[in-house]
């Protein structure tokens, strides 16, 4: 029986000593995890836009990133609410809001070797926000509709050529990005020629969708022959082997901008502006199409841009011509000549 003391003893001994080490690794591993630092950011885009973002960041930064979902009027109302107790760093935003936050001395200017290789049209002039990536609006036409038809869709005054293409696009009263269409092709075009466009292809139309997804969708399903659609969406379906194919509208198109801005209150200005520039490189954006979200980017020096650039992709920068109240009108008007049809 003392023979086989020695053992007893030595197998508690190890025993415990690997159940402290597995606690201590456990306990340093929480320690390290909430003892990272962190970067607040309040935002307006889909949460799980973001939250890719954040968890990539974490893995390569060893910083932690907190996001806020929020409407643009809650963000706005939170910031001011906040100004005192220092909690924003950072607003990942549309153009149009970011534009607002700056308006309303939200943030603070912030310029990096990273942030100025973005071109102009893409960032604030005194770099209080700078564009991270954008999303045109482009036809995404069905395959077999473009086997079947003599004359290939490339312009928009190519849409109303062919009276039995079944089209799809976005109702302009429910999303903010379709309407920065009818905005975009009012300022370039005229209002009249503009809405008279859209009532001659109004009888083509096979759903005014409620969500910016939808027409991609269904071409791909062949569901309507052309969608006005967002880039992103339509390239989900392309990368997926859909018979889709997109075509850049070669007299223009217009486009949603998401930018970045340093906010003046910001607890964490160091972390906050690395982050910045890290949202500036390929990493930031090909961390996004692995998940499956296919936005543009600004930054010149990728190689995502280079290839895009070599489609010749016209854009419009009309973004901001019209007020809130003149926005409202266009859209009364569209409603009442395109959709219901009233001179």
């Amino acid at each position: 029986m003392k023979r086989y003391l020695p053992l007893l003893v030595m197998a508690i001994f190890v025993a415990l000593v690997i159940t402290a080490t597995t606690y201590l690794i456990g306990y340093a591993g929480k320690q390290n995890k909430n003892s990272l630092p962190t970067i607040n950011v309040y935002t307006t885009l889909p949460i799980e836009q973001v939250a890719v973002l954040a968890q990539e960041y974490e893995k390569v930064a060893k910083v932690r990133v907190t996001i806020t979902p929020l409407t643009e009027k809650d963000l706005f109302s939170r910031l001011i609410e906040d100004a005192g107790d220092r909690q924003a760093d950072l607003i990942l935003a549309n153009r149009k809001t970011l534009k607002q936050a700056r308006n309303n001395a939200l943030l603070i200017p912030y310029q990096s070797e990273y942030t100025d290789i973005v071109p102009n049209r893409f960032q604030d002039t005194d770099g209080y926000w700078v564009g991270i990536w954008y999303d045109p609006i482009i036809f995404a036409v069905n395959q077999d509709y473009l086997n079947s038809t003599k004359k290939k869709p490339a312009k928009w005054s190519d849409l109303p050529s062919d009276s039995k293409q079944r089209l799809g696009l976005t109702d302009f009263l429910a999303a903010d990005a379709a309407a920065n269409l009818l905005y975009t092709l009012v300022a370039a075009n005229g209002e009249q020629p503009t809405l008279d466009l859209f009532k001659k292809i109004h009888p083509q139309v096979v759903q005014y969708a409620k969500f910016l997804a939808t027409p991609a969708r269904m071409a791909s399903m062949a569901e309507v022959d052309l969608a006005i659609a967002v880039h992103s969406e339509a390239m989900r379906y392309v990368k997926d082997g859909f018979p889709v194919q997109i075509i850049y509208p070669e007299e223009g198109t217009a486009f949603l901008l998401t930018g970045v801005g340093l906010v003046r209150s910001a607890p964490h200005t160091v972390e906050a502006q690395q982050f910045i520039d890290w949202l500036t490189q390929e990493e930031a954006l090909a961390c996004m199409a692995e998940h499956k979200f296919y936005f543009m980017p600004t930054n010149p020096g990728t190689p995502t841009y280079r290839e895009y650039a070599a489609k010749n992709i016209k854009l419009l920068d009309h973004h901001d011509m019209y007020s809130p109240e003149q926005q409202r009108k266009i859209l009364d008007n569209w409603v009442q000549q395109a959709r219901l049809g009233i001179q």
